[in-house]
């Protein structure tokens, strides 16, 4: 690489890019930071990157990357260790960032694009979440299962928080994504787009692998989760199809949020890809 200038911790650019760690800033600007080589190579993939920052050693270790961004007209800038820590939450730095426009639509724009969609398959709801590990865990088990949307209700926590973003490893850039509508109107759209709606409650009669069994998880799907520690308030709940309980056979009392999400939404994706049996 040409000898260039290398950016500092008070360089103004530094310094306008880490404002993106706060959420008032990324609002603001609609733009957010994606850490490290696996988010920012999904996020060149959605072409959603507007600057790429690293260190030298960074970005000679990933040329791929420099030179995705180089094709697509992305600005590259270097900067030294002490900068790039500013534009990183976590305690060992990976020294590559990338800053990114915002990737959510509302629901009915949403609800427009899957209407494109054939078959459409299922969504995720997250009502109330606080933990930006967990979001991130439940974005990433919903791009693995195959989901096609993401859906953050209005008192969840921001996609974009750094901690989410990380936890979800680039799946933030995959399916579609919504924030900032309450999860009742949420409800609603998704019912009238023809979608039946079902709530993850560990209190439910109805075992997830109940409704596999009848073959109701072959349907387009919102899947309904709820806070971590409270659950799926009662006006949702009621607004549901279905109460869905997850079993457990052995002596825990429970299951995680991310644990529990994976396990409904690979049961929407294990129904959908089911082989037709002998006789049917």
């Amino acid at each position: 690489m040409s000898s260039v200038d290398v950016l500092g911790p008070r360089s103004s650019l530094i310094l306008e890019a880490a404002r993106l760690t706060r959420r008032k800033y990324r609002d603001q600007s609609r733009e957010f930071l994606a850490e490290g080589p696996q988010a920012v190579a999904a996020a060149l993939d959605r072409s959603v990157v507007r600057v790429l920052y690293g260190t030298r050693d960074a970005l000679d270790a990933h040329p791929q990357l420099s030179g995705a961004a180089h094709a697509s007209q992305v600005p590259v800038r270097f900067a030294d260790p002490q900068a790039m820590s500013r534009l990183s939450e976590t305690v060992t730095p990976q020294h590559l960032v990338a800053v990114c426009g915002y990737v959510d639509v509302s629901v009915e724009q949403l609800c427009k694009r899957l209407a494109n969609l054939k078959p459409v398959s299922f969504v995720a709801v997250l009502d109330q979440i606080q933990d930006p590990g967990n979001a991130g865990t439940v974005l990433r088990a919903a791009d693995a299962a195959g989901a096609d949307a993401v859906i953050f209700g209005t008192d969840s926590v921001d996609p974009y928080n750094g901690k989410c973003v990380r936890a979800s490893a680039g799946a933030v850039f995959h399916p579609l994504l919504t924030r900032g509508e309450s999860s009742s109107h949420t409800v609603a759209v998704l019912r009238s787009a023809g979608f039946q709606v079902l709530a993850a409650d560990a209190r439910a009669g109805v075992s997830v692998y109940d409704l596999s069994r009848s073959g109701e998880l072959s349907r387009p799907t919102a899947w309904l989760f709820g806070n971590e520690a409270r659950g799926l308030p009662p006006e949702l709940l009621k607004q549901a199809d279905h109460s869905v309980s997850i079993p457990i056979y052995g002596r825990a009392e429970s299951l995680n949020l991310g644990v529990a999400a994976a396990l409904c939404l690979y049961a929407s994706a294990q129904s959908l890809r089911a082989e037709p049996t002998n006789g049917q």
